[in-house]
């Protein structure tokens, strides 16, 4: 088989490194792809929102199936465009990717099917918001509608952090488009928890859950980035936690996508927080977490494409979807400066015993040499039996890693392991 797959991160490099495993691959595609990828794949230098390059590339290379894996080109209607030329897709149609697209049309589906979320407002005008923000209780979440490459979504501690956040959305367009309508929403405490699923817009198979780090340095200081580090399973996702949620989540937010007439067929990624009062979402994604699928896919014992093609067929009920019992831990290795400035062009280097376990984000291939090209670089993954294991497994690598300028944090695991212990 000839597959596409659409994107250029290290999640795309964990789902390529996946696919592989099925004996009737022969070729797969990366669309663009990075030059950290070359051992696994062949880059293209098509960019990921370019539907239409993306469409001709497929139909003249006969592409037999496609993942499109980035929130933009499923939001931008990448699946629709291959399907009408034939090409069979992982993914949701744009239609169904609006979850992640919208955060207003997300928090009104919740709201109109009952499904658990954060109590919340929607504005399309500033002053009202503004107006809105004077009695609002603190902290408070203010979130753009639409993409914000991950960063449209601020925890404002005073009333100046909030007014500011929604002025810099909807005054300064901070965020463009998505952020000409806002919500604003009640803070909830817990911990959080991620959980990816696989669906045929019928049935939904969640894979193991896991612990994203989202600020940039250690003990959650500094800035908010696209994740620093993964663990897997995540210890709050206890079984009793994880049947309340299939029952109050899972299921009713794929049957509220069909009774909207917009089956979601894919990976829908939920975001939950663990609150005193059960769990709740505080995102949908309407794909595969990155992080979290580079702690998630190492640990998938069934075959990744047969489970893709059968979200795509309707027949993932009779599908199997395996995860081993083992623990998985990711430490992401980024650009000093990151997630602001940073430089780069500095040569990478890898050792061949660990490559099969770094999955690269952001690398270039120049005059046979791997430079960085990217805020987050790569991702280095172990598994073990015990998470504290794969967690000193994990950093022994990063160890063995080189390239100028580089940045990690050295808690990956800490809160989780305490959770355990606790």
């Amino acid at each position: 088989m000839k597959l596409m797959v659409v994107g250029g991160g290290g999640r795309e490099h964990a789902i390529i490194k996946k696919l592989k495993e099925n004996p009737t691959v022969e070729t797969i595609y990366a669309l663009p792809g990075n030059g950290g990828m070359t051992d696994d794949c062949t880059p293209v230098a098509i960019m990921a929102t370019d539907i239409d390059a993306i469409v001709a590339f497929a139909v003249e290379q006969k592409i037999d199936y496609a993942v499109v894996a980035p929130d933009d080109p499923l939001v931008l209607g990448c699946v629709d465009a291959l399907e009408e030329k034939g090409i069979s897709c992982f993914g949701p149609r744009a239609n169904a990717a609006i979850i992640e697209g919208s955060k207003v049309f997300s928090k009104n589906l919740m709201k109109k099917y009952g499904i658990p979320t954060a109590k919340y407002e929607v504005f399309s005008d500033l002053d009202a918001a503004l107006g809105y923000l004077e009695t609002a209780p603190l902290p408070t979440v203010i979130k753009a509608d639409g993409l914000a490459l991950g960063k449209g979504v601020i925890i404002a501690q005073t009333k100046q952090d909030a007014q500011d956040a929604v002025i810099a959305m909807m005054e300064q367009k901070k965020f463009g488009k998505s952020g000409e309508n806002v919500v604003i929403e009640e803070f909830l405490e817990g911990p959080e928890v991620s959980v990816l699923a696989f669906t045929d817009g019928d049935c939904v198979k969640p894979m193991i859950s896991s612990m994203d780090h989202k600020r940039a340095f250690d003990d959650d200081r500094g800035l908010n980035t696209g994740g620093m580090g993964t663990i897997a399973p995540n210890p709050y996702y206890i079984k009793d936690v994880a049947d309340r949620c299939m029952r109050e989540i899972f299921l009713p937010t794929i049957e509220a996508m069909k009774a909207e007439g917009r089956p979601f067929k894919g990976c829908l990624y939920f975001g939950l927080m663990i609150t005193k009062d059960g769990p709740k979402v505080i995102e949908y994604n309407c794909r595969f977490g990155d992080p979290e699928t580079q702690v998630v896919l190492p640990l998938l014992k069934s075959d990744l494409l047969t489970i893709m093609q059968a979200t795509t067929n309707g027949t993932l009920r009779d599908t199997d979807v395996a995860f081993s019992d083992k623990a998985a831990c990711c430490v992401i290795m980024a650009s000093k400066g990151y997630p602001l400035s940073y430089e780069k062009g500095f040569e990478l280097t890898i050792p061949d015993a660990i490559k099969e376990n770094v999955y690269v984000a952001g690398a270039v291939l120049k005059d046979g040499k791997l430079l960085t090209n990217g805020g987050r670089v790569l991702g280095a993954t172990a598994t073990a039996d015990t998470l504290k294991s794969a967690i000193q497994k994990a950093y022994a690598m990063v160890e063995t890693i080189h390239f100028d300028n580089a940045f990690y944090r050295r808690d990956i695991g800490k809160r989780a392991l305490q959770a355990k212990e606790g």
